[in-house]
């Protein structure tokens, strides 16, 4: 089926193994269920890994890897391919994500969509920090988790209009050239996914690892204590050439 989309043979191989298996594999039995060569497998691999279709961790120095999960894999192409896309999710099983892996994704849509799921799995919390354009596309979202109970809360680098009640505005100076696009997204304290740009690319992070968490959250509120001193202090900051300087560096 993914050979309709684009996709090679080998590369439809991998990701039928990895779709249909609860657990992540490592490269041995993926050769070993796939029939891919094993002179292949990780140029495969790699390949999926670039297109978004495929996640990588690293387990007690053992490398895994997992499919991204179905539905995302469908949002991502629908818009082309919605007919092959709906006969791919009838033959393929959902599996399991690990607390304690790190898993890495690639490619800006990909890293949307998943985020778009995260936030709409949640139930108690959500805590969002990014740039103006990156929170107005995933805004409805929150504020109808809002509406529904959910404790929301949004640090924003720009002017953002909305009904959420907690929102935190980053304005900086014309000076912060050290300023980095980034997405935050941490939901009911159990999972998180981070993006930042690397070589003009998005690259991104999601793990429910309790450490990871547990540093995001003072992540979060450690930029949103910022913008507020920020805001409240501007001018005395500024004036300060030793607090500017500092300030400057920051990635906030």
């Amino acid at each position: 089926m993914l050979q309709k989309f684009g996709f090679s043979q080998y590369e439809s191989q991998v990701f039928e193994v990895l779709a249909s298996s609860e657990e992540p594999m490592d490269a041995t039995n993926i050769v070993k269920y796939s029939g891919v060569p094993k002179s292949k497998i990780y140029e495969v691999l790699s390949r999926m890994i670039e297109k978004g279709m495929v996640l990588d961790s690293v387990s007690e120095k053992k490398k895994l890897y997992t499919a991204l999960p179905l539905s995302i894999v469908i949002e991502k192409l629908t818009t082309e391919f919605q007919e092959n896309v709906e006969q791919l999710k009838n033959n393929t099983s959902k599996r399991k994500f690990y607390d304690e892996h790190v898993w890495s994704l690639k490619v800006d849509s990909s890293i949307r969509a998943q985020t778009k799921q995260l936030l709409q799995t949640a139930d108690k919390s959500i805590r969002v920090s990014g740039w103006q354009d990156d929170i107005q596309e995933i805004l409805i979202i929150l504020q109808e988790k809002e509406k529904q109970g959910v404790d929301v809360e949004v640090l924003v680098v720009g002017e953002l209009e909305s009904t959420l009640s907690h929102v935190h505005t980053l304005i900086p100076a014309q000076e912060h050239h050290s300023l980095e696009r980034f997405r935050l997204v941490v939901v009911d304290e159990t999972e998180v996914i981070f993006a930042g740009m690397e070589s003009q690319s998005w690259q991104a992070l999601k793990t429910k690892s309790r450490p990871f968490i547990k540093v995001f959250i003072e992540f979060f509120y450690h930029d949103v204590a910022l913008a507020k001193i920020t805001e409240k202090h501007s001018e005395l900051m500024m004036n300060d050439e030793e607090i500017k300087s500092v300030l400057m560096k920051l990635r906030y």
